[in-house]
């Protein structure tokens, strides 16, 4: 980002604020609005984004055999390159890891906010090969006791 934002004003550059009032629109603002502080709702037993679908729950519950730390990593799973469109031309991964991190923040916050009885551990994956912006991905699922429910607590 250093580089574009120092190209603005002849090379005087601009911050990041003054570029999103120049270069933002509010609809674009409303979508990652839904990606930035998204809901989460709670369905039968699980934690999940508002939106999932029901079939591929099913499914992850019969291929995951029951393993619910595993279903809702899953399910609740979203990989940063998606965010925007295939092939954007400013996609780095400094960018990712950014976003990622900040995500990460986020979730973490919004999630003790909304279930504080329900604690969860959100996890930003980054692989080796750093190049590999396809594979960066942030989840979370709920830190059960193990106790309480040994399906909650293998992965």
């Amino acid at each position: 980002m250093h580089e574009e934002l120092g190209a603005w004003n002849d090379g005087a550059g601009i911050d990041l604020e003054t570029w999103i009032s120049s270069e933002g629109s509010f609809s674009l603002a409303v979508g990652y609005a839904s990606v930035f502080w998204p809901t989460f709702v709670v369905f039968e037993d699980y934690i999940l984004r508002e939106g999932f679908n029901l079939g591929s729950l099913r499914g992850f519950e019969v291929a995951l055999s029951g393993n619910k730390r595993g279903i809702e990593t899953v399910m609740n799973h979203l990989h940063i390159f998606d965010i925007q469109h295939v092939g954007c031309a400013d996609l780095t991964a400094d960018k990712v890891v950014l976003l990622g991190e900040t995500l990460t923040s986020i979730y973490k916050a919004k999630l003790a906010y909304e279930y504080p009885n329900r604690p969860c551990q959100v996890n930003f994956h980054q692989p080796e090969d750093i190049e590999n912006l396809e594979e960066f991905e942030i989840s979370f699922w709920q830190v059960k006791v193990e106790s309480d429910d040994s399906r909650w607590t293998t992965l």
